[in-house]
């Protein structure tokens, strides 16, 4: 008898896991799909011995010291700012744009001001900012959106930013000055023994029991449990009611070359060239000394594992319907990337299962002895 199902054990499922069992001593059923715990999030040593994440790169950051302490209760911390080089017109430059990706790109000498004012002769003026297009061409202008966010994109997510929300090229800032930070957040770090390592400390309660390989489908008619957390895609539980919620994919080549390094910065975008979107050299990211190198060549992809939802007006509405239908099944809470249809950064989704667990503690009585619930099969 369980008082708590998970399903998944990502970064929404194990924060949950933990909470529940160590918070409030209910016991918890955390199950995955896949052969193992932490999600996408999931890190891993291969045959040469040398640290990778299994699913592309996956860089903390954030700016909120609660998320921050919470974690550091599983993880001793590596200091880490994280730097990308894209590669355009034949150069290696910053993104995000910044200073010196200008100065390199059209062998200037710009100052700041002179860099904004750069900028500003070269910004489209445009009514109202509703796509990525817009956003990219109301800054910078259209021709470093050629050079840098539209094949990039058009690769990534198998369309137009002009098809695509603001949200997407929002999250990328433009810089007037050298800071060649991908991130400005207060927190930046990488976990010290890998996030594998991380989620293991974090499930190590004696009240969470881990079954990995195993399907929610296999086991929501046969393991008797009182409540449900659900962090897979929201549709996939409503069974594709209204129809599938699409999603972008990944597909990933892992490399292992014999040289100590392979290139200056952790990640290198190809914008322009190549059907890949990026390249990842893991030792930038854990500081593991080692004499060969790992590498992660990512391959965009409309089918596989969903990991990206596509940000548009039209999916949003069909998350709606499924979302009313979410409010109004009891005792099951909807939590993470998959289950929102958001694209959440990984503290963000620790974040929504920490406010998740403090609904939890506020609305749900610690009780012993009711019936167990048992979903019936649809």
């Amino acid at each position: 008898m369980y008082d708590w199902l998970i399903v998944g054990a990502g970064f929404a499922g194990s924060v949950l896991a933990e909470r529940l069992a160590t918070q409030r001593g209910d016991r918890v059923l955390l199950i995955d799909r896949r052969p193992h715990i932490g999600g996408n999030a999931y890190d891993r040593y291969d045959e040469a011995g040398i640290l990778f994440h299994q699913y592309g790169p996956h860089i903390f950051h954030t700016n909120s010291k609660q998320i921050f302490d919470y974690l550091s209760q599983f993880t001793a911390w590596r200091f880490y700012e994280h730097r990308v080089l894209a590669e355009v017109d034949g150069k290696r430059v910053p993104i995000p744009i910044n200073l010196d990706t200008i100065n390199s790109l059209y062998n200037l000498s710009l100052t700041s001001g002179e860099v904004e004012a750069f900028f500003a002769a070269r910004a489209e003026h445009v009514d109202e900012v509703r796509t990525s297009e817009d956003v990219v061409v109301s800054k910078v202008g259209r021709e470093l959106y050629e050079k840098f966010f539209r094949g990039y994109t058009r690769k990534q997510w198998g369309m137009d930013p002009s098809e695509l929300d603001k949200s997407v090229a929002g999250r990328v800032p433009t810089r007037t000055n050298r800071d060649d930070r991908y991130f400005s957040d207060e927190y930046q770090f990488m976990p010290k023994h890998g996030y594998t390592r991380m989620f293991e400390r974090m499930l190590s309660h004696p009240n969470i029991h881990v079954m990995t390989n195993t399907d929610f489908q296999d086991i929501r008619t046969v393991i008797p449990y009182r409540r449900l957390i659900f962090t897979g895609p929201i549709d996939e539980f409503f069974g594709f009611r209204f129809g599938k919620l699409p999603y972008r994919s990944l597909k990933f080549d892992h490399v292992t070359l014999d040289v100590e390094q392979h290139q200056p910065v952790a990640v290198i975008n190809f914008p322009q060239t190549q059907a890949y979107t990026r390249v990842t050299e893991y030792k930038h990211l854990t500081g593991q000394v080692h004499p060969k190198t790992t590498l992660t060549y990512e391959f965009p992809r409309a089918e596989g594992d969903p990991y990206y939802p596509v940000p548009r007006p039209e999916n949003q509405e069909l998350y709606k319907k499924y979302e009313k239908l979410a409010l109004a099944t009891p005792n099951v809470w909807f939590v993470g990337r998959l289950a929102t249809y958001r694209y959440y950064n990984m503290d963000q989704v620790v974040g929504q299962a920490l406010a998740t667990f403090r609904r939890i503690s506020e609305h749900v009585p610690l009780r012993r002895g009711e019936a167990p619930r048992i979903e019936a099969a649809e």
